[in-house]
């Protein structure tokens, strides 16, 4: 089936409409969202659901936006869901977002009206050279543009429209779920898996049109606790150990090779993304991150011997290292139900593009929902630039990433 021969895209309205609300997840906070406003989105979506006639569509205390598109066949289906978070990063601004069609893009520098030290390059975004003649959508400058997820969000909510619309396309129970603080790690702490009920997800939260990804990290977090020697000033000489001075030491030690900066593809790294304290104590946060679980073991243990190392020369001070569980990759629970991905990858091919398998080096909502026993891998929403000023997607990939989910809802129906 062509969906795209009869149906006639909402998403880009969509889309443009949701990146205009602010929903920044902060990760200092210590509520739940950690931010009110992502319930505004929230709010919006539950109405255009209702609207459309989707009777369930609900927000509930958490800020999770639950819905159930009902099937429309007499075969006994299993119930799939899709997912996509609402939350956009804490790197970069999402207030007063001014979202530009670019239409037609001929491989142009794209240069944001709203600060012209702010400019696109093929040469730096080489995806792009897969959108000439399609329309891309920016920010203007000053913000992020939201892609990462409002684009997933947009998709799933199209998708939804085209269901209710267009009953000649069978499926079974399609449940739908938008969660909030995703990107800051929290994003499915309170979601309710009996309420969904369903054997399989899909988060829709990739990059190129066409990318299937059914690996992440694994990823951990530590915090590394320096206890120097404090001193007055005046009278330090041979008596202050600046805990400050230790944590630099320790961090200018770590082996580049094992830095974010430094690796690419399938190897893992040790990053340290937070410092603080005073002469007395000082902390370190580490991210740690490897496709091999294992091996979160062997890089603990480059941060605990680089640590012991400095510290001999610091006879009076101590550390300590505390190692705390993020997520895990999703791979190992795929590889038991090999026709989650099969179909997806199956439902990419059927839009005209050509499926790739990908490994993403990072995590979504789906690596932690796949080990609360609902397996999840990720399919593209053509997102790019994730987190920053220059990010952008394409009309024409959305409505892609709106077809995939079509046709990945006839294939489970067709199976059954």
């Amino acid at each position: 089936m062509n969906f795209s021969s009869f149906i006639k895209f909402t998403v880009t309205g969509r889309f443009l409409r949701y990146v205009t609300i602010d929903t920044q997840s902060d990760p200092s906070s210590v509520t739940f969202p950690s931010t009110e406003k992502q319930k505004d989105l929230g709010r919006l979506l539950v109405n255009e659901l209702l609207t459309m006639g989707v009777t369930d569509a609900h927000l509930d205390e958490y800020g999770y936006v639950y819905a159930t598109i009902p099937s429309n066949t007499d075969k006994k289906v299993p119930v799939i869901c899709f997912c996509s978070h609402m939350d956009t990063a804490p790197d970069c601004s999402g207030k007063d977002v001014k979202p530009i069609v670019h239409k037609n893009y001929q491989g142009q520098d794209l240069i944001l009206p709203d600060d012209h030290t702010q400019v696109i390059r093929m040469v730096e975004h080489t995806d792009l050279k897969n959108q000439i003649g399609n329309d891309v959508i920016t920010a203007s400058g000053t913000t992020l543009l939201g892609a990462d997820n409002k684009a997933g969000v947009a998709e799933i909510m199209d998708a939804c429209y085209q269901l209710i619309n267009h009953p000649e396309i069978k499926h079974g129970d399609i449940r739908i779920l938008f969660t909030p603080d995703e990107e800051v790690g929290h994003g499915v702490d309170h979601v309710d898996i009996a309420k969904l009920g369903a054997f399989a997800a899909y988060t829709m939260d990739g990059e190129s049109a066409g990318n299937m990804e059914n690996e992440t990290f694994s990823a951990d977090g530590a915090r590394l606790t320096v206890n120097g020697v404090s001193s007055h000033p005046g009278f330090a000489k041979g008596k202050m150990e600046s805990a400050i001075k230790i944590a630099g030491q320790i961090i200018a030690a770590l082996p580049d090779e094992l830095s974010p900066e430094h690796t690419e593809g399938m190897e893992g790294f040790v990053h340290p993304v937070g410092i603080e304290g005073h002469v007395e104590t000082a902390s370190i946060d580490f991210i740690i991150r490897d496709f091999d679980e294992a091996r979160l073991a062997d890089h603990v243990e480059v941060i605990r011997q680089t640590a012991a190392g400095v510290l001999k020369k610091f006879p009076g001070s101590t550390f300590d290292l505390v190692v705390s569980q993020q997520y895990r990759n999703m791979k190992g629970v795929l590889d038991q139900h090999p026709q989650i991905v099969d179909y997806a990858m199956e439902a990419i091919n059927r839009t005209g593009l050509t499926a790739k398998l990908c490994s993403i080096r990072g995590g979504t909502d789906g690596s932690r929902l796949s080990f609360m026993g609902l397996p999840c891998p990720n399919i593209f929403a053509g997102e790019h630039a994730f987190h920053s000023r220059h990010e952008w997607v394409s009309v024409q990939d959305m409505q892609k990433a709106v077809e995939t989910i079509l046709h990945l809802c006839t294939i489970w129906e067709e199976r059954s």
